[in-house]
């Protein structure tokens, strides 16, 4: 009896260790997809506000330099722009590459619950 019961307690024991895990790892694919909305909504925002702003200063210098060097202020612009978008490329490649793994603290705890159980079995032994 004493097996069974044994037997029984190990695998209440798993089942909650797994129930355990499966809400830890909802918990982070929630947060993980708010956080991406965020970060998509905010992006969204910016490159609206700077695409108005940019568009508004180009015809601004165009509208300047119409009389004398109209081609040069074009030229100059497109350059200013290609770079200023090569920069926020960067960042935002710079920011995906920092951000923490999908499911990484429920990874972590399952390694846990795995080397637990793996010395639970050899202390039986």
């Amino acid at each position: 009896m004493a097996i069974f019961e044994s037997v029984g307690r190990l695998g209440s024991t798993l089942v909650d260790m797994v129930h355990t895990r499966l809400e830890l790892a909802a918990v982070e694919v929630e947060e993980e997809s708010q956080r991406m909305l965020g970060y998509l909504l905010f992006a969204l925002l910016a490159l609206i506000l700077f695409g108005v702003a940019c568009l508004l200063l180009a015809f601004l210098v165009i509208v300047l330099f119409w009389d004398t060097h109209r081609i040069a202020a074009v030229s100059g612009l497109a350059a200013l722009f290609g770079v200023a978008g090569a920069i926020v490329a960067m960042k935002v490649k710079a920011g995906f590459d920092s951000k923490p793994r999908l499911l990484q603290n429920t990874i972590e705890e399952l390694r846990k619950d795995i080397a637990y159980a793996r010395s639970a079995r050899d202390m039986d032994e």
